[in-house]
């Protein structure tokens, strides 16, 4: 029996609290998913929501899926009404989707005190639906709500929920532990004492435990053959299992065929551009996909990399479409450095004396709290350096900054830079929306007639950081730029007790990172004249 990967993001990810996906965003979402190579994408509940309802009229058109199918998601028919008559069942079928997953109670408490019916009618009312859909060719799927704790409340009705639903049709009954408070041990004791094939049978875990992507694989490993979850693990209270860490770890870890081939790389891709759809920052640590996922910091960790990287990663981060990163810290050993360089297109191999300089003016740099792990182009101006490969694009003679708050309440910053290029001095003056926009605006208004590349250059990201164990306005800043280049995304850092010089540090990092990286050369005007 083929392995089902069955992806909910659109529908129980969506209920993550901060998230609100337009219909334009769900079809963009869709065809992520569908690029990922899942078998199965839950849309939402047509019906029910209006949004859900557009949405699937929308995808019959302009979704052109080469993996996914698209599926419904709904209830089972109301207690004292037939299927057929049921306007939620209907609405289920006029989506038009080849598949319908269809949400039932498992847990007799729940039958009795929040659908009030009887344990009998439950069983009807999974029974008529699922037949009616089936009749009507539709594959359906019976997720049935709160099974786990249900089956520790009463086995034998929960059971039978399960064997009603398989009876009628249904193509996988999914076990789902709706309240996440299972444990992969009573995951596998359960699916065991169920006494059901387990390739009949799919799983669907939160994550109030921390669980949900072990009470997964568990459950794979105890037979299941469907497994759902969500893009980055989106979902209510703390999420849904995680599919891209449930599916790294299924193919990667347990050697299943549970995507098409190639589409295992696109997972940080995929990743990171639902997160962005989404509007949340992605989790830099997250398993397989993350930023620092495959990020190595203590020097021993390099010095085995240097020898074999399989040493310390897991699996190659190639295989899911990430890349391993050496972070330069105080912690840093010569093996650290020389991996980092050549990380970066610079080659130390046979150079000792410049990975020794290096080494010591890193840890040096980061006791006064300087930190180059996320900074990788100010660390590359420093390996520069002690290469002799840099060359100051400028020398500064001053630069004045003034806040000036008006009696109509703007406040508007004002920045004077005085610089020398090739013996040729420039004054320029300009103003920004802050202190550190006008310096930046000041400083490139200065530069550009010398050096026409840095039009290009955009600043996107300003970080500021009170370092630890400095105290209110006296406290040492650190100042991260993130800056775009031609395309190229870079990072400077600055330190300074004053938190203008610590940006006019990382700033001028920036500026001139990328003028060493386009290999550009002043271009003078003549005349020495000084701007006004």
């Amino acid at each position: 029996m083929d392995f089902q990967v069955f992806d909910t993001t659109l529908r129980d990810g969506a209920q993550r609290e901060g998230i609100t996906y337009s219909v334009v965003d769900k079809l963009a979402v869709a065809r992520l998913l569908d690029e990922f190579g899942v078998g199965f994408i839950e849309g939402g509940w047509p019906g029910a929501m209006p949004k859900d309802t557009e949405f699937f009229r929308r995808a019959r058109n302009e979704l052109q899926l080469k993996h996914a199918l698209m599926v419904a998601f709904g209830a089972t028919r109301k207690a004292g009404t037939t299927a057929a008559d049921d306007p939620q069942v209907r609405a289920l079928l006029d989506a038009e989707t080849p598949a319908i997953a269809l949400v039932a109670k498992a847990d007799l408490r729940h039958v009795e005190r929040a659908l009030r019916t009887t344990p009998e009618e439950n069983l009807a009312m999974v029974y008529d639906t699922v037949t009616h859909l089936v009749a009507e060719g539709r594959r359906v799927f019976v997720d049935c709500e709160h099974f786990y704790d249900g089956f520790r409340f009463d086995a034998e009705y929960t059971k039978r929920v399960v064997e009603k639903a398989l009876e009628a049709g249904a193509e996988r009954v999914v076990l789902c532990d709706t309240n996440g408070g299972s444990l992969p041990s009573g995951i596998t004791r359960a699916i065991a004492d169920l006494g059901v094939d387990p390739a009949l049978l799919g799983m669907h875990a939160q994550n109030d435990t921390s669980c949900a992507v072990a009470n997964t694989i568990a459950a794979v490993e105890a037979g299941v053959r469907h497994v759902q979850g969500t893009a980055n693990g989106y979902g209510e209270r703390p999420g849904n299992a995680d599919l891209f860490s449930v599916v790294g770890n299924l193919a990667l870890k347990l050697g299943l065929p549970v995507l098409p081939p190639g589409c295992l790389e696109q997972m940080a891709r995929v990743s990171h551009a639902i997160a962005e759809i989404a509007n949340i920052a992605p989790d830099t640590h997250q398993a397989y996909v993350g930023h620092a996922a495959f990020a190595h910091k203590a020097g021993l960790h390099a010095s085995a990399i240097k020898v074999d990287p399989e040493l310390y990663n897991h699996v190659d981060p190639t295989t899911v479409g990430n890349d391993m990163r050496i972070l330069i810290t105080e912690m840093a050993g010569r093996a650290s450095i020389e991996l980092k360089s050549r990380e970066l297109g610079l080659d130390l191999a046979g150079q000792p004396t410049v990975l020794t300089a290096v080494a010591e003016r890193v840890k040096s740099l980061e006791a006064q709290g300087w930190s180059f792990e996320a900074a990788d182009a100010s660390f590359a101006l420093l390996v520069r350096s002690a290469l002799g490969e840099v060359k100051a694009p400028f020398d500064l003679e001053s630069y004045r900054v003034i806040v000036e708050h008006r009696p109509d309440g703007a406040v508007v910053s004002e920045a004077t830079v005085k610089i020398v290029v090739g013996g040729e001095r420039t004054i320029a003056t300009a103003e920004g929306n802050g202190p550190v926009n006008a310096l930046d605006q000041a400083l490139r208004l200065a530069l550009v007639e010398f050096y026409p590349a840095l039009s290009s250059l955009e600043l996107v990201d300003y970080k500021v950081r009170i370092l630890a164990g400095s105290h209110g306005t006296d406290a040492v800043t650190r100042v991260l730029v993130e800056s775009t280049h031609r395309d190229a995304e870079l990072t400077t850092v600055g330190v300074h007790g004053n938190i203008v010089e610590a940006s006019w540090l990382a700033l001028v990092d920036a500026l001139t990172h990328a003028l060493q990286k386009g290999g550009d050369q002043a271009q003078h005007r003549g005349g020495g004249q000084n701007r006004p």
